[in-house]
């Protein structure tokens, strides 16, 4: 019997990516509108009923004082507000790149929690990268040696500003997407970088990281941002959904409100951002092509 009331309801937003800068015009990136654009999505969320809002990531364009002014606007929300960092929120002076998570209130890179029989697990792409971690920390030569693995085979992904997620953080999320199969959880995995469908902005270790979520019968979702246009793909009954970002384009705004039913997962799309309805299950599970 499906439910009519939803499971979890929660708002979502990607890349507002501000910062006290002039726009780029050749990119459509209005950096200091998204304060304006980030009130809007405050103010209609806190008209709504919600679990907690989530930011995939690039809360700011650069510079570690630009969280100050974005984050006051997020202050605004009555509701629990959730962060992941994405690649711009690392560009910032290397003494202050261990404070990133913190800034955003993470006590940890990466995180789940469960509501209602739903687990949300939040996963750190930028963990493999050239910016993230330390000049000194072995992750950055990790990342070296995957960037140079990718351009050699010609992967579209293979570009400085993705990053990929590290062997510990593959064997938690394992572990999580284990402990949601035993206790019958709908899971949604949140990242920053894209996992499918295929496309220049994808974490460069996206199948492996894909193959755990379509080969779990607890994964609903993925959802994530950084490729500011938007995305959607489905695979082994998964749903990939990149939400659009809301620095680009000068006056429209995007931002959605999910709503997690027994039998699907509802997305209205404001702004630039569409509306879906994505049914569960899609198809027997089939893993990776």
């Amino acid at each position: 019997m499906t439910s009519s009331a939803p499971r979890l309801r929660f708002g979502i937003i990607a890349d507002p990516q501000y910062a006290a800068a002039e726009p780029d015009l050749r990119l459509d990136r209005y950096f200091t509108k998204s304060l304006d654009k980030l009130a809007e999505a405050v103010r209609r969320f806190n008209a709504e009923e919600l679990d907690f809002v989530l930011t995939l990531g690039d809360v700011i364009d650069r510079g570690f004082e630009n969280f100050d002014a974005v984050l006051s606007v997020y202050a605004g929300l009555r509701h629990e507000c959730l962060f992941l960092p994405g690649n711009h929120d690392f560009i910032v002076e290397e003494a202050r790149l261990g404070e990133v998570h913190r800034r955003l209130g993470m006590a940890a890179p990466y995180y789940d929690l469960v509501r209602n029989g739903c687990r949300i697990v939040v996963i750190e792409g930028s963990d493999i990268s050239l910016f993230a971690p330390p000049a000194a920390d072995p992750r950055r030569a990790a990342a070296e040696e995957m960037l140079a693995t990718l351009r050699r085979a010609g992967a579209a992904n293979a570009q400085i500003w993705n990053g990929g997620v590290g062997e510990a953080q593959l064997a938690w999320l394992s572990g999580r997407l284990a402990l949601a199969e035993e206790a019958g959880e709908t899971v949604i995995v949140m990242g920053h970088y894209p996992l499918f469908p295929h496309n220049e902005h994808n974490l460069w270790n996206a199948e492996a990281v894909a193959g755990l979520l379509v080969r779990s019968p607890a994964v609903a979702a993925y959802f994530c941002g950084h490729n500011h246009a938007g995305n959607y793909g489905e695979l082994g009954g998964t749903h990939f959904v990149n939400f659009r970002g809301m620095v680009d384009t000068e006056r429209e705004n995007a931002f959605a409100l999910v709503e997690v039913f027994d039998d699907r997962i509802d997305i209205t799309g404001f702004g630039r951002e569409p509306s879906r309805s994505l049914g569960l299950p899609v198809t027997a599970r089939r893993g990776w092509p």
